[in-house]
């Protein structure tokens, strides 16, 4: 049956699951690890939005995954990645990075600098084709996303200058918005929209601070503005359609 009327559902920041341990915070926007709820475990087809916090000079050490598309954004510090096929990584704000975890991978992410905390937002996609071979891709699009408008990150729709993934349903957009200005997000059957730094206002549903999402069924192009008296926001909108 056709999805016909707009549906936004809003999760506050503070309702997420937390991870605090004595490196890490990690607030996570579905069920992960311990924190299960039956009734949050994915929206379309993403699995996992994690926002960490990992302290200077620790990290991820080395752990497997399998079958799943992960990208990862930066907000604040230096990630180092490094994996079973050989590949290493440093990535910054303004890079976005891809591993297609296919039939296996090890890998390990690791906060870079022995000084300063490092911020990533985390997503988990499902993919469209299972088993296929290990990969890692990165790039770098800081110029382009300052430019204030919506510019694709990760896609499995070609998009030029975006990490390729394997789900030709799913495109990631990010945006940097200075006070005042606004952008319109996709008009997709799903369109989860993230508040990597805010606030923000968007269209029907009011103000999001940051760390809150909006899960949107039968989305319908609403604008998302940063407040005029605000900082600027960042924020990330997975794209999900046929």
């Amino acid at each position: 049956m056709a999805l016909t009327a707009p549906l936004v559902d809003v999760r506050r920041s503070s309702d997420r699951f937390l991870t605090r341990t004595g490196w890490l915070d990690s607030r996570h926007s579905f069920s992960f690890g311990r924190h299960y709820d039956p009734e949050n475990t994915h929206f379309g087809l993403l699995l996992v939005s994690n926002d960490d916090v990992v302290k200077a000079g620790t990290g991820f050490e080395t752990h497997p995954h399998r079958d799943m598309e992960i990208v990862t954004w930066v907000l604040e510090g230096e990630l180092e990645h490094k994996d079973s096929q050989g590949n290493r990584g440093l990535i910054v704000p303004g890079d976005a990075q891809r591993m297609s975890a296919g039939t296996g991978i090890l890998h390990s992410e690791m906060n870079y600098s022995a000084k300063t905390d490092v911020r990533f937002v985390q997503m988990w996609v499902l993919p469209d084709t299972k088993s296929i071979n290990p990969g890692y891709q990165e790039t770098h699009i800081s110029g382009l996303i300052d430019a204030g408008q919506l510019v694709p990150i990760a896609s499995g729709r070609g998009h030029d200058g975006a990490v390729q993934i394997q789900q030709r349903a799913a495109t990631l957009w990010g945006a940097r918005l200075q006070p005042g200005a606004g952008v319109t997000l996709p008009d997709a059957p799903y369109v989860h929209l993230y508040v990597a730094r805010g606030p923000v206002d968007l269209e029907g549903a009011g103000r999001l601070e940051e760390g809150d999402a909006a899960r949107m069924i039968a989305a319908d192009g609403r604008q998302v503005t940063a407040p005029v008296d605000g900082p600027g926001a960042e924020i990330l909108a997975w794209e999900f359609r046929p």
